[in-house]
């Protein structure tokens, strides 16, 4: 097998991540539009744009396997959001299949199904429900995935990432934290289960307010080793300001962000 690529590599997630992939596969290829700081022993780095299909290509090649977390990371205008997470998107699953990618890891979101009320209990079977542009462009990635796995065998997992952090920050994050130790475990999962072909599960440690069901994470294998509860004195005691929209769904402030609709209709949808 080829290396294994990580793109967004300068981003926070990745930097928490990184040291614990190299741990575990001895080398990294990072790609990202400027190379970060720290990059180490055992790492080499490929600058790229996604949007400019020859960078992609030479950022491709020799790979074998990716995480991909590169393109817009929060909300913003849709022009942004388009170039990035469209645009840059189809470039790169058609950079993956002309470079012969076995493996996409992609990081999906939970704003995807960020307007779930937080009194509902969802599973990757439930509908879509994106909270914001950022959220329609993760759901457009979880169906670009599904179409080159079916149409061209690129065995893809989508991993709807809550908050990565080595500690939950509020209430709400108690739901939906994902420590990066618990990534990786999912990442490895994509990158070597010999069943995949495309999934969808969600990014969240073994946390016991979680609002979702991740049977299909744990059918694959997945074992947390890490729960929110054990953080959750220190997270109520930091929660955010109270927000009359955002309080009430899964996506929090990207859901209030913009807001002028019925949230009792929003909520019981």
């Amino acid at each position: 097998m080829g290396d294994v690529l990580l793109t967004g590599a300068a981003g926070g997630v990745a930097r928490m991540i990184r040291p614990l992939l190299l741990r575990r596969y001895g080398r990294l290829v990072l790609s990202d539009r400027a190379a970060p700081q720290d990059v180490a022993d055992g790492e080499a780095f490929r600058a790229a744009d996604l949007r400019d299909a020859s960078q992609v290509a030479a950022m491709l090649q020799g790979i074998d396997r990716v995480i991909h977390l590169g393109g817009q990371s929060v909300e913003a205008d849709w022009e942004t959001v388009r170039q990035a997470n469209i645009d840059g998107l189809q470039t790169f699953f058609e950079g993956c299949r002309a470079a012969r990618v076995s493996r996409v890891v992609f990081a999906s979101s939970v704003h995807v199904v960020g307007f779930y009320g937080r009194n509902r209990r969802i599973g990757v079977q439930d509908p879509v429900r994106p909270d914001g542009l950022y959220g329609v462009s993760k759901a457009f990635g979880e169906a670009m995935a599904a179409l080159y796995a079916d149409k061209h065998g690129l065995q893809c997992l989508s991993i709807r990432i809550g908050n990565v952090h080595p500690r939950p920050l509020d209430r709400r994050r108690l739901s939906i934290w994902l420590h990066p130790e618990d990534l990786v475990q999912l990442c490895a999962i994509g990158l070597e289960h010999p069943a995949i072909h495309n999934q969808v599960v969600f990014g969240m440690s073994g946390n016991a307010r979680a609002w979702w069901d991740n049977a299909p994470a744990y059918a694959l294998g997945y074992r947390p080793a890490h729960d929110a509860e054990d953080h959750a004195e220190y997270a109520l005691a930091h929660d955010a300001p109270a927000d009359p929209v955002g309080d009430l769904f899964q996506g929090g402030t990207f859901c209030s962000d913009g807001f002028d609709g019925d949230t009792e209709r929003s909520l019981w949808a």
